[in-house]
Order: structure tokens, then C-alpha cells, then sequence
């Protein structure tokens, strides 16, 4: 068997192993290598179109530096002031909103309005700390490469061509993690780096949920599903990295950060969930929607609670069924965003895996025009958020996730067929 051939049978494989039927091919079906050229030019093509954008932002003032040449305060100075505070020695003050807010005006140099709070547990001060080392700018732009070179490195790898480099240019919402300074851009390559590198290498897909751990909220569906699939070596792995990191906080920053860490959480959850003070529209969960259409505080959680159970149950059947792991991975990477309250439009970078994934399953299955049509729709909902202000992302992620689901019942209920070969990415 070449090379090619063995790529395509590892790719069509399930999690237990058996190979799963083959979605029916249709003349809607766009074949392989179109599919990945048409991916790889939409992703230079968004990118670019970014780049002019951001461009002329940062010639009106409104992108990095202001009119007058001083650092525009975004999300990232929040990461940067804790950082400061760490390295000063005092790190638990990082938790204080007025001491934090304080250092967060030292960090730019001038006043500014708004407060951008510290919400991550102790285990991200190491990374702060680091960033902290760099004046504000510098570390802003190497913050926002580092971490969007780690997501295209691990998009390419899952889908082994440079199409996954342009997806991660050219998604949606890459543009709205860097204008916010945000982390999207991590938190979308630690559960790409997780899923790509499960069946093939347990251990490192159980580090990156380890370090996932800096925003649990994202990772609530994976102990799930990998004690349902039986995945113990990367559970094992997951566990014992996000101990270590734990352990190396508490003799870094000191017991008194961690108990400032206990108090100031559940001070968030009230003033963000509680009294909707960052915009109920902001937040695209159906938590948020709930709220935003005027329901109160206990029925936005019921329906949160019972959406993300049904999109738990729902994907623990699909991981114990014989479905491609391609649908598998995406559905799991639409479902993490789903299932937490707690998410903004940054955050729908955790898209593009789950995009990846079905990408790399439409390689070797075809792709019907359904379905691209309603991948296409997620991407717009996404990139018109700043005009509309509303939970496109929830919608987004619904639609991305039922494209995962369709072609899963799909596979399932056709006969067992050969699997064809894989197209290399462009």
C-alpha cells in the first residue's frame, strides 16, 4: 500500500478501530483536490482582506497605537499587568480589580477608560510573567504570532498541507481575537493539538488538555467523551500535567495568590452572569441569549444546563458509534463552545478545528453542497459580528456541529464501501 494510501485508511478510521461506511458520493459532492484548493484560496484571500483592514485601522489610530501614538488598552493589557505584578512579587494582587487596574494603566502608560480583568487561574501567571518581560506593544504582536503560528502548525498538521496554514489565517474570527488581543488563538491550538495527536500520540494530546486547563471552560466535554472512547493514556496525561502545573504555581506564586484566585471567581461570575456588566450580547452561549431576550437569571441557566447535557449525550453516542474520528473531532471542537456559558466571538477560533476536521474527512468523502453551503453560513455569521451584536457564534457553532452530525448519520446508515484515496492539500 503506498504512502497516500495508508494516509487515507488512517484518516477514515474510527476510534475503535473498525473503518466506517462511506458518505454516498452525489453530483453535489466537490471533489478532493477542489475542496482543498477552494479552502487553501478563501483562507489567503480572508487573510489578506484582514490585513488591509487592520492596516488602515492602524493608520486612523484604532488599531495598536491611537492618534497620538500612545498604546490603545485592549483585552491583552490585562495579561500584561498581571505579569508585571508577578514579576514584582506580588502576584496575587493581579486578582485585587483596583490594584490590577492600576498596573493596567502603568502597562500603556496612560489613562483609559474601560477595566479588563484578570479571570485566568494562577497556572497562566507563568505566562503573563514571561510576556511581562517586554514592553507593551512588543509583547501584544509576539503574543498574537506566537500563538496564531501555533494554531496554523497545528491545523496544517491535521490537515497535512498548507490549507490548514490559510484556515487558520483567514478564519472568521482570527480577526476578532487579534483586534480584542485575546487567546483564542491558544485555546484553538491546544484543542487542535489534542485531537489531531489523539489516536496517533495519547500522551502529547493529554498535555495539550493539560495546559488547556488556563480556560476550563473549554475543556468540559473532553473527560467525557475520553473516559467514554477509553482514551486512559491521554485522560492519565491530561491529569497529571494540569497537577504539575498547579503544583509549580503554588511554589511560584505563593498560597495567597491561589486564595485570591478562590475569591475573585465567583465576584466574576456575578458580575458577568449575574448583572450581564460585559453585555448579554457579548456572551455567545445560550446562556447569554436567554438573557439578552429578557429570560431571568434561573431559566437561562435551565437552558444552558439541559443544551449542554443534549450536546453531551449527543456526542457521547457519536463517540461510541463507528463514525469516521474526523466527524468525531469536529463535532467534540463545535460542541466545546456550546456547552459553557461563559464564551465570547474570540473564542469561535475553536471553530477552524472543528472545520479542519471535516475538511479533512470531505478529502476523502467529497463534500456535498449542503454542507458547504452551511459551513460557509458559520463563517459568515461569525465575520459580521461587529454589525449585528449578537450571538452569531452560538449560531455558528450549532451550524458547524450539525454539518458533523449530518455526515455522521450519513456514514452510518450507508453500506461499508472502500474508502478513497486521500488528495494531498495544497
Amino acid at each position: 500500500m503506498s504512502g497516500q494510501a495508508d494516509a487515507s485508511a488512517a484518516l477514515a478510521r474510527s476510534g475503535d478501530g473498525r473503518a466506517p461506511a462511506r458518505l454516498p458520493q452525489s453530483k453535489t459532492d466537490e471533489s478532493p483536490v477542489r475542496i482543498a484548493h477552494l479552502a487553501a484560496l478563501m483562507g489567503l484571500i480572508l487573510a489578506l482582506g484582514y490585513l488591509i483592514v487592520l492596516g488602515a485601522a492602524y493608520r486612523n489610530g484604532e488599531f495598536l497605537t491611537d492618534a497620538h501614538g500612545r498604546p490603545i488598552a485592549n483585552d491583552f493589557v490585562n495579561v500584561l499587568a498581571a505579569g508585571r505584578l508577578a514579576l514584582a512579587g506580588d502576584p496575587a494582587s493581579a486578582y485585587d480589580w483596583p490594584l490590577h487596574k492600576a498596573a493596567e494603566v502603568r502597562a500603556v502608560g496612560h489613562p483609559f477608560a474601560n477595566y479588563y480583568g484578570w479571570h485566568y487561574p494562577p497556572t497562566f501567571l507563568f505566562v503573563a510573567a514571561a510576556l511581562a518581560t517586554l514592553p507593551y506593544l512588543a509583547a501584544a504582536c509576539v503574543w498574537l504570532a506566537a500563538t496564531l503560528a501555533a494554531l496554523a502548525i497545528a491545523l496544517r498538521g491535521i490537515l497535512r498541507g498548507r490549507a490548514g496554514i490559510f484556515l487558520a489565517l483567514g478564519f472568521p474570527a482570527a480577526l476578532w481575537n487579534v483586534t480584542a488581543g485575546q487567546n483564542g488563538f491558544l485555546t484553538a491550538a491546544l484543542i487542535a493539538g489534542a485531537l489531531g495527536l489523539l489516536e496517533r500520540r495519547p500522551a502529547l494530546a493529554g498535555l495539550c488538555l493539560g495546559l488547556l486547563s488556563y480556560k476550563p471552560q473549554f475543556g468540559l466535554l473532553f473527560p467525557l467523551l475520553l473516559l467514554v472512547d477509553r482514551r486512559w493514556k491521554a485522560l492519565a496525561a491530561a491529569a497529571l500535567v494540569a497537577l504539575a502545573l498547579v503544583v509549580a504555581a503554588w511554589l511560584a506564586f505563593g498560597t495567597a495568590t491561589f486564595a485570591a484566585f478562590a475569591r475573585a471567581t465567583p465576584q466574576v461570575g456575578r458580575v458577568v452572569l449575574g448583572d450581564g456588566a460585559a453585555d448579554w450580547n457579548r456572551l455567545q452561549s445560550l446562556f447569554g441569549l436567554m438573557r439578552a431576550h429578557g429570560a431571568g437569571e434561573a431559566a437561562a441557566w435551565a437552558i444552558q444546563v439541559l443544551g449542554s447535557l443534549a450536546v453531551a449525550a449527543g456526542l457521547a453516542v457519536l463517540w461510541r458509534s463507528r463514525a469516521a474520528y474526523d466527524l468525531k473531532a469536529a463535532a467534540l471542537a463545535a460542541g466545546a463552545l456550546l456547552v459553557t456559558p461563559y464564551a465570547y466571538i474570540y473564542d469561535c477560533v475553536i471553530l477552524a478545528v472543528a472545520v479542519a476536521f471535516l475538511l479533512r474527512h470531505a478529502l476523502a468523502h467529497g463534500l456535498a453542497a449542503a454542507d458547504s453551503a452551511g459551513l460557509a453560513c458559520a463563517g459568515a455569521l461569525v465575520l459580521i459580528y461587529p454589525g449585528v451584536q449578537t450571538q452569531v457564534g452560538l449560531a455558528a457553532a450549532a451550524i458547524v456541529l450539525a454539518v458533523a452530525g449530518r455526515r455522521a448519520v450519513a456514514s452510518l446508515s450507508a453500506p461499508r464501501a472502500a474508502i478513497s484515496p486521500l488528495a494531498p492539500s495544497p
